[in-house]
């Protein structure tokens, strides 16, 4: 290639012409625009304004590409702003998931709607896919009378739990409800639209660890009120945990439930910030923080620092609260933690009333890549270990285990019991009820829908009227195809669907039930000899101490060196001359 390559030779780079056929037209249009008047004079100022942003261009030093392309280079950063918006139009095809498919938020915005969801000429899904599942039909289907599913938790009113602190205010919870998202993450209208939804469906609103505020309040939807590590609503100054303020919140009639965040899915053992900008006079009413200061949630509770400080910590909430479940969210990491915390019920005999498991996959807010990709068991497996843990310590019958994560169809729902949850929560699939878009400029404050924003004129683009009849149809309509789904499998309730139900592809040739292919546990068996349980807890439970988070690893063993090639091919030739001899 010549040095003259991409030039004029003796003019100037080819990349410039843009920049050189403003400046000449902004002095021609200037000239017609003295000449004749009128509207000729919108021609020197628009290019005369293109011509001053291509010299700007040629000054800046932050973007190499401006430099090298004035003023044309402009059309790259424009492609890149819309590219996301290109690609869920025109190129997205209906079944990617990214996060949630084309498919699947038209599912949500049908049900929300009231429209109907039926689809005409058969699935448009691989059935011979691996991965593919499905339910298996009866032939003798059953009729039910209702599809108001719901499960009490932390006992019933005729029986209260066994055990120390017992609840004595259970909870009878629909079996699909609103999972946590704070206001401050949602817009006031946002939240006011999910709670009159929650109140008019019947369902529950977690509130996010951002705490109660006003719009959680103002229209009386039954609450689960989340608090994690900034003690947001119950904390001193020093942000260290208040049982004044929690009393005072806690035995409000509408707070139904208490949930512990130990870790979130979306960024499991980070804790994140507040910056001091977004610190309204709302939302520092609602966490009781001062207006404009950076609010932290550490990465860790400072009211425990043990399993054993967390049973007693949980005890303590439920007797404040005035006998309130209280249970305990988590995203599993270390699985020695985990058992820690069960052997920490075992020896306190002090249960939380229900687990929520959050799964990797899962999560609604902004988090680093690195965490969201990379950090916390995604749901399938944080479930089943939780799950299995319960039933082989004889715990199981005392607590209750939901499931959050990517939760958008009655088949998922019904998944998740096979998996061993007793209902489920739904963060995002709530969300597109609300009219989200999936843009995914959640953190921006720029929503195109007002669902995730504090701006006071975007947010109003959500009318909460509409948005919250659009919220109670998504959770009446999801709960008539679960009706219908359990029907069709001869069930009477959906927790009676067990991994015996559940059917997965493994290949083009092999299908499995879910029950041959997940760990299962018999009751009690983590009590006797490990012989015969999984790897993880023939490592890890006996490792594990009710008195520490932490154990001394066991030693690696080194595995032994693969044989070169030769040596195999040497060894297979001695075995076939044997075998002839």
């Amino acid at each position: 290639m010549s040095a003259a390559s991409g030039r004029f030779p003796g003019l100037f780079p080819i990349r410039y012409t843009v920049l050189v056929l403003c400046a000449v037209g902004t002095i021609t249009g200037l000239g017609a625009a003295l000449a004749w008047g009128g509207w000729w004079w919108l021609l020197p100022l628009v290019l005369g304004a293109l011509s001053a942003v291509g010299v700007q261009d040629l000054r800046q030093t932050r973007h190499a590409v401006l430099r090298n392309y004035p003023v044309i280079g402009h059309m790259r950063f424009m492609l890149e702003f819309i590219r996301p918006e290109i690609r869920q139009y025109f190129i997205e095809g209906d079944h990617e998931n990214l996060p949630f498919s084309r498919a699947q938020r038209s599912l949500v915005y049908q049900r929300s709607k009231g429209v109907s969801d039926s689809r005409p000429f058969g699935t448009l899904l691989d059935v011979s896919a691996p991965g593919y599942e499905w339910v298996n039909h009866s032939m003798v289907p059953t009729k039910l009378a209702s599809q108001d599913f719901r499960t009490w938790i932390g006992g019933t009113p005729d029986q209260p739990l066994p055990g120390a602190e017992v609840c004595t205010q259970p909870y009878h919870a629909s079996v699909f409800n609103i999972s946590a998202m704070s206001f401050g993450a949602l817009s006031a209208n946002a939240v006011l639209a999910l709670n009159l939804g929650a109140r008019t469906g019947g369902f529950a609103h977690d509130t996010g660890e951002g705490s109660i505020s006003k719009y959680h309040r103002e229209h009386g939807g039954d609450l689960i009120w989340q608090i994690a590590s900034g003690y947001f609503g119950c904390r001193n100054p020093d942000g260290t945990f208040s049982d004044e303020k929690f009393v005072e919140n806690a035995r409000d009639p509408q707070v139904k439930m208490i949930e512990l965040k130990l870790s979130q899915g979306a960024k499991p053992g980070h804790g994140g910030m507040l910056l001091g900008a977004k610190v309204t006079p709302e939302i520092a009413a609602a966490r009781g923080i001062p207006v404009g200061q950076d609010c932290i949630s550490p990465p860790f509770h400072s009211a425990f620092s043990t399993p054993l400080e967390l049973m007693h910590f949980i005890g303590r909430l439920r007797r404040l609260s005035g006998g309130k479940p209280v249970g305990i969210k988590l995203c599993i990491g270390h699985p020695w933690e985990w058992f820690a915390m069960v052997k920490a019920m075992l020896e306190t005999d002090i249960t939380p009333d229900f687990i929520v498991v959050d799964g990797a996959e899962g999560g609604t807010g902004a988090a680093p890549v690195e965490f969201t990709d990379h950090v916390g068991v995604p749901l399938q497996e944080g479930l089943i270990l939780v799950h299995n843990t319960l039933v082989g310590v004889n715990l199981r019958d005392r607590i209750k285990i939901g499931a959050a994560a990517k939760v958008i169809t009655a088949f998922d729902i019904a998944r998740m019991m096979a998996l061993g949850a007793d209902w489920c929560n739904a963060g995002r699939g709530f969300m597109l009820a609300l009219g989200c878009i999936q843009a995914q400029t959640c953190h921006t404050g720029f929503c195109p829908t007002g669902v995730t924003t504090q701006d006071p004129v975007r947010q109003k683009a959500l009318v909460v009227p509409d948005k919250a009849m659009r919220v109670a149809n998504f959770h009446r309509n999801t709960m008539h195809a679960l009706m219908e789904l359990v029907q069709a499998a001869g069930l009477h309730a959906p927790g009676e669907i067990t991994a015996h139900h559940i059917v997965r592809r493994i290949n083009d040739a092999e299908v499995h039930l879910l029950s041959q292919l997940i760990m299962q546990v018999r009751p009690g068996a983590l009590l006797g000899s490990l012989h015969r349980q999984h790897r993880v807890f023939r490592l890890y439970w006996p490792l594990a101490k009710a008195d520490s988070f932490q154990i001394a690893p066991p030693p690696l063993v080194p595995s032994a060196p693969k044989p070169s090639l030769a040596a195999q091919a040497a060894q297979r030739a001695k075995t076939e001359g044997s075998a002839l001899s």
